[in-house]
C-alpha cells in the first residue's frame, strides 16, 4: 500500500489555514469523530484528520461510506467560521473536490444539489458537514470529505452501479497524495474568500447540474417533485411544483433528476 506523505503536504501548506497541520491515521472509526475530539481540545481550525481506512465511516443521512484502505482519501478539516459564513463550508468543499477532478485529474465533474460530486452521473465524492454551537456562537464546523481516487467500483457490487472514481473515469491510477494535496490547497483558497467576507454562492452554483432539471427530493419523510429553478445566497433550492407554487428547501437528497 502506497502511504500518503503527509509530511510533504504539510510542508506545501505550511503558509495555509488549512492542511498546515495532518494528523494521520491507518485505521480508525471515523475521522470526523476524531476531528471532533480534537476540536473540544482547542485545535487550531484548518487541523486535517485523514485515515487509510475507516470502519465507522459515515456519509450524509448516517449512511455507512465504503471506506477499502489505500484507495481513496477519507478525511475531516476542522473550521471554525463565523455563524453567518457556515452555509459556505459546503460550497467551498464541493468546489474543492470539483476543482481537483477537474483541474488535477482533467475530468468534468457536475454538482449534484447540494454536495455530491459527480461524474457521468455517478457519484466521486461525499461530503458531510456537523457543527457545534455555544450559545449562538459557532463553535466549529467539521467539513468530511470522501473522495474516491482508485478505487475499482466494480469490486464493489453494492455502489457499482452509482458510484465511479478518479481512475475508473480517467482509465489510470493517480498519485493520492497529490490528489489530497490539490483538494487542500483548492479548500484554502475558497475558505480564504469567505474569511474575507465573500460569498461563494454564484460560483458553487455554477457547478450545478440540478438547475433547471424536474426533480424528486427526499427530505424526512416528505418527498417534494418540482422543477429546481434556482437557489439563493444561504443555498437552498428553489422548487418550483407542478402546481406553480415555489417552495423553498433548506436540505434533503435529491433522488431523481431528469
Amino acid at each position: 500500500m502506497h502511504t500518503l506523505d503527509t509530511a510533504r503536504i504539510q510542508a506545501a501548506l505550511a503558509d495555509s489555514i488549512v492542511g498546515h497541520r495532518i494528523h494521520y491515521h491507518r485505521l480508525i472509526s471515523s475521522t470526523m469523530d476524531v476531528a471532533r475530539d480534537l476540536a473540544h481540545g482547542g485545535e487550531r481550525e484548518g487541523t486535517v484528520v485523514i485515515a487509510e481506512e475507516q470502519n465507522k465511516g459515515r456519509g450524509r443521512f448516517n449512511r455507512v461510506w465504503v471506506s477499502p484502505p489505500g484507495l481513496n482519501l477519507y478525511f475531516t478539516v476542522l473550521l471554525r467560521p463565523k455563524r453567518d459564513q457556515l452555509p459556505y463550508m459546503n460550497m467551498a468543499a464541493a468546489l474543492a473536490v470539483f476543482d481537483t477532478a477537474a483541474g488535477f485529474a482533467g475530468l468534468k465533474p457536475a454538482v449534484k444539489w447540494p454536495n455530491d460530486v459527480r461524474i457521468g452521473g455517478r457519484k466521486l465524492s461525499g461530503i458531510l458537514i456537523e457543527t457545534e454551537f455555544e450559545g449562538d456562537s459557532l463553535a466549529h464546523a467539521l467539513v468530511g470529505i470522501g473522495v474516491n481516487v482508485n478505487l475499482d467500483v466494480s469490486e464493489h457490487p453494492e455502489i457499482a452501479d452509482t458510484a465511479t472514481s478518479l481512475r475508473s473515469e480517467a482509465g489510470r491510477e493517480f498519485d493520492r497524495s497529490e490528489a489530497l494535496l490539490s483538494v487542500l490547497a483548492s479548500l484554502d483558497t475558497w475558505y480564504a474568500r469567505v474569511k474575507s467576507g465573500q460569498s461563494l454562492t454564484k460560483d458553487w452554483a455554477s457547478t450545478l447540474e440540478t438547475l433547471g432539471k424536474q426533480v424528486e427530493l427526499r427530505w424526512r419523510d416528505q418527498i417534494l417533485m418540482g422543477v429546481a429553478e434556482s437557489v439563493d445566497d444561504q443555498g437552498n433550492l428553489t422548487l418550483i411544483q407542478r402546481d406553480g407554487e415555489r417552495v423553498t428547501v433548506v436540505a434533503g437528497e435529491v433522488t431523481s433528476q431528469v
